[in-house]
């Protein structure tokens, strides 16, 4: 069965390169403006960024399931060794925290929407403000990941094939 499945390249990937990176990089974009376009539709009174920021929250919050599941798999390939786990299990937990979180945020902005479309409550910009914290730290973790762990690199694929990290 396993010689039907596509063979691993020098990253430890059945593709080109890490998908993952790709996808999240849209969801922090789209997070952080939907933020920026509340903050600034508040305070200016143009409701109109109101819309902006309930669009890239709705997509935000699709593509973060699209993340989690190449997120999943990449880390499934990458074979961590000791020193990542915690790292790594800490970004996990707070990536699919943040999917229920993103998705509850969006569910509520929605009914903000649908009730009062021309302003939002101080408390989702609160919010708000936590969410974008949070997707700070986990931006953070995912760094880590890549820049200090090598998570995926040729050197680190290699070291763990020729068994030199445990």
């Amino acid at each position: 069965m396993f010689e039907y499945l596509p063979a691993l390249n020098d990253h430890n990937l059945p593709y080109p390169d890490t998908v993952h990176p790709i996808v999240v990089h849209f969801v922090i974009a789209m997070v952080l403006f939907a933020f920026i376009c509340d903050v600034i539709g508040y305070l200016s009174g143009k409701y109109r960024l109101f819309e902006v920021s309930w669009w890239n929250m709705f997509f935000a919050t699709i593509s973060i399931f699209i993340a989690i599941i190449f997120g999943q798999f990449e880390a499934g390939l990458a074979e961590p060794y000791d020193a990542v786990e915690s790292v790594l299990n800490v970004h996990t937990f707070l990536g699919w925290s943040l999917s229920g979180i993103l998705a509850s945020i969006t569910a509520w902005r929605y009914v903000i929407r649908s009730r009062t479309p021309h302003k939002i409550p101080f408390s989702y910009l609160a919010l708000g403000l936590i969410l974008t914290l949070m997707v700070g730290v986990q931006v953070y973790l995912g760094d880590k990941l890549v820049w200090v762990y090598g998570l995926h690199t040729v050197p680190v694929v290699e070291a763990l094939k020729e068994g030199l990290l445990q």
